[in-house]
């Protein structure tokens, strides 16, 4: 038994998605709004790897909610799981339909609908921080309405999907 304890605490954790901010990467269940399938997608995350490389842009991670985001996002608060959008740097802001990263505007295949959501920015993220955001964008709360999270706030990124069985995979 702690074995087990100590895996979850030190190496690998799962979580449920419970939202449809990351539709249609992940999946969350109806009749929640927004959500696409009848069961919630499980995934893992690895929670020692960033204590040795660093968040990579395009990373699904999940996280400790900062307190802006427990003041402002609905339903329950504690841990998110987005996408990495930016760095810490990084000037972000979304025009017309499109992100732009530092002036460049960003290919994103994953994004529910193709659409990049309602225009921010221009954003600065702060030195030790990093910009989350929903596949989902016009379903998601994210770093848009609170902010950036510290990179301490960072549990680790998805590695697998374990449930439903007809979506077991590894990203």
């Amino acid at each position: 038994m702690g074995a087990v304890l100590a895996i979850k605490a030190w190496v690998v954790n799962p979580y449920r998605i419970p939202s449809s901010s990351m539709e249609p990467t992940l999946h969350c269940a109806a009749p929640e709004p927004g959500c696409q399938e009848s069961s919630s997608d499980r995934v893992l995350a690895n929670r020692f790897v960033y204590h040795f490389v660093d968040p990579k842009r395009g990373d699904i991670v999940v996280f400790e909610t900062p307190p802006e985001a427990e003041d402002v996002c609905p339903g329950p608060a504690g841990v998110f799981v987005k996408r990495l959008i930016g760095l810490p740097g990084d000037m972000l802001e979304t025009r017309g339909d499109a992100l732009y990263v530092n002036g460049r505007p960003v290919a994103e295949p994953y994004l529910f609908g193709g659409e990049a959501g309602e225009e921010f920015g221009p954003v600065t993220v702060p030195e030790g921080e990093y910009f989350m955001m929903g596949d989902n964008r016009w379903q998601s709360c994210d770093s848009r309405e609170w902010g950036s999270v510290p990179r301490e706030n960072l549990i680790g990124p998805v590695f697998s999907l374990y449930w439903p069985p007809q979506r077991i995979g590894f990203r």
